[in-house]
């Protein structure tokens, strides 16, 4: 949620700052601005909307001239969308762009109004600017500091000051900051995508710490006035990979990068056979005696497939909990539990809550994350990344998968320690695993102009069901979902022999049905429920095993997928129904990479 750059070096930073903030209108976003020191002082500009308005903006009124500025993209929490509450917001001399929430933002506004001051926009963030211009003296740091002290909540801030034209502050609290590091020039950013143009090299800011950027060097500072001595890291990938590559839309693009993405995060760990998948990130699994899956959203959905395959292969209890409702459900954790956090990002928010309070409890936490330096990933006792490359769009594909296949490694590292599956059994999911990539690849190539035609018949109705049973549930979650993310379709999904219990009674004349079934063992229960609803009139997607749909009379269309590892299925299934919804948001005319009301981080509770 919003987006955040900076620049100061020796070139145009207008330029720049949009640049930027275009490769983060992925973290979702109302409206956008910068602010630019020149020659004739600061100059912002900013509009309610897309980027394409604040460049409508920018060739209507004249770009900034300067070389040091701030950007940002506002994803509205406190306040309409609107040009007033968008950012860069001016306060006497100090310029500040803000992404988190001030929570104590009402009673510190009170406090400064009644001290005088006037309030011009209705943001939690135009509070933390008065207050600083309140604290400054012509000594930054001080104010600063002084300012920290009272802000409660989340915040990672570029800020600028009048008097102090050749120099950006930074600093963050629970939101990804990262400063970019460049010969002559520096940057700061919400994601290192944003500056992926100019430099790969970057540090990472960390809680309450100070960046002082300038032209010549940057250092950082924590709130006692101490320098710190960080280290840089490197982006694995560069702009290439950052960009559409002919696709229509990032989607798309992530959708047929699954097999590369799937290579990258299983092969590595597939060198020594089935006993040592995961041994560099993990020691031991024995220890394990229940296990907390906490995520939100997709990554939640993951986190219900490996219930499923680490509780059938290697019988140890999972329990999958939604992150924002974790701490606030005083949750039992004991001696023997370990926690998995699931995250694309490793910088979402209620995610983060719930690895605190483990740690809290001195529970171990595995982090399974794709952002390398994520607050997740260096807060966890275990990190196993999984390098799915940057995701742009919105609706997550490749990285579910991804996350998806790091459990299934789990699961079954997990049995063979334990010794609850045999040798045999072990050697045919590994074998399984190593093939998954080609699985994937199969069914892309050739079926994405049936699942365009599937969406195409039904892009104009109103409700969808996604049916099936135990981990077909599970996968018809994360179908569901995105069908609603993109094409705002209504969309449920239901485990199927829940049906009789109610929901029945939503099926109707020509309402589209989507049912899986790749687990045999419990297909003909799914096939009964199937003609429940075919009965009924429901226009049947059938979503199954090559081979495995002889018989046709329950179903009006059909989706075969690849055989693999019944275990494995639900990854090689997820990717028609990604497709399905691709298409019918394509076929609407929808934002397929920027749904609206929806950020690809959501960095705030």
């Amino acid at each position: 949620m919003c987006g955040i750059v900076g620049y100061i070096g020796n070139k145009q930073a207008a330029d720049i700052l949009v640049e930027g903030l275009s490769r983060l209108e992925y973290r979702g976003y109302d409206s956008a601005g910068i602010a630019v020191y020149g020659e004739d002082g600061l100059k912002i500009v900013k509009t309610m909307g897309r980027m394409d308005d604040l460049r409508k903006n920018l060739n209507e009124f004249g770009k900034p001239v300067g070389s040091v500025g701030i950007g940002h993209t506002r994803w509205a929490t406190h306040g309409e969308p609107s040009d007033i509450n968008s950012h860069p917001h001016k306060i006497g001399r100090v310029t500040l762009v803000h992404n988190g929430i001030i929570e104590n933002y009402v009673t510190l506004k009170k406090a400064l109004a009644d001290a005088g001051r006037t309030f011009i926009s209705s943001t939690d963030t135009e509070v933390a600017v008065q207050l600083i211009d309140s604290l400054y003296n012509g000594d930054p740091l001080a104010a600063i500091t002084a300012a920290l002290e009272q802000l409660h909540g989340s915040y990672a801030f570029g800020i600028l000051f009048d008097d102090i034209p050749d120099t950006i502050y930074a600093v963050r609290k629970d939101s990804p900051l990262v400063v970019g590091l460049g010969e002559g020039e520096n940057f700061i950013a919400s994601d290192i995508p944003a500056v992926l143009k100019y430099t790969r090299e970057y540090i990472l800011i960390e809680e309450k710490e100070i960046a002082i950027i300038r032209r010549d060097g940057v250092k950082i500072l924590d709130v006692k006035g101490n320098e710190i001595k960080k280290d840089t890291f490197k982006a694995s990938w560069d702009i290439e990979a950052a960009e559409k590559g002919g696709y229509p839309h990032f989607m798309l693009k992530e959708i047929h990068e699954q097999p590369k993405t799937l290579r990258a995060t299983i092969s590595p760990r597939l060198q020594n056979g089935p006993a040592g998948i995961l041994k560099e990130e993990i020691d031991d699994t024995l220890k394990m005696e229940r296990l907390l899956i906490v995520a939100c959203g997709s990554a939640m959905h993951t986190g219900l497939l490996g219930k499923n395959a680490i509780e059938k292969l290697a019988r140890v209890p999972v329990d999958v909990h939604i992150a924002s409702e974790f701490r606030y459900s005083d949750p039992i954790m004991k001696q023997g539990d370990a926690m998995i956090i699931i995250s694309q990002s490793g910088e979402t928010a209620d995610s983060i809550a719930a690895l605190r309070l483990a740690k809290q409890r001195g529970i171990p936490v595995y982090a399974i994350v794709n952002v390398v330096g994520s607050t997740i990933a260096r807060e966890a006792d275990y990190v196993i990344y999984t390098w799915a490359g940057p995701e742009i769009a919105v609706a997550t594909t490749k990285a579910y998968s991804a996350q998806a296949a790091t459990l299934y490694m789990l699961a079954l590292r997990m049995a063979v320690d334990r010794k609850t599956i045999s040798d045999e059994r072990a050697n045919q999911l590994f074998n399984a695993l190593n093939e998954l990539p080609d699985k994937v690849a199969e069914i892309l190539d050739n079926n994405m102009a049936h699942y365009e035609k599937l969406a195409a018949m039904n892009k104009d109705v109103h409700d969808l069901f996604y049916i099936g049973r135990g981990q077909d549930y599970a996968l018809c979650c994360e179908g569901s979902l995105k069908l609603k993310e993109i094409s705002y379709m209504h969309s449920e999904a239901y485990a199927a022999g829940e049906l009789k219990h109610g929901t029945i009674s939503l099926v109707t004349e020509g309402v589209p049905v989507v049912a899986v079934a790749t687990d045999d063992s419990i297909t003909e229960k799914t096939i009964s429920n199937i003609k429940e609803v075919k009965a009924r009139g429901a226009f049947v997607i059938y979503v199954c095993k090559k081979g495995a749909a002889a018989e046709g009379d329950f179903y009006d269309a059909l989706i075969e997928l690849p055989v693999t590892d019944e275990v494995l299925m639900p990854i090689v299934a997820i990717v028609p129904l990604q497709s399905y919804a691709y298409y019918t948001a394509v076929c609407k005319g929808c934002d397929v990479d920027k749904p609206r009301n929806l950020a690809k981080s959501v960095t705030v509770e």
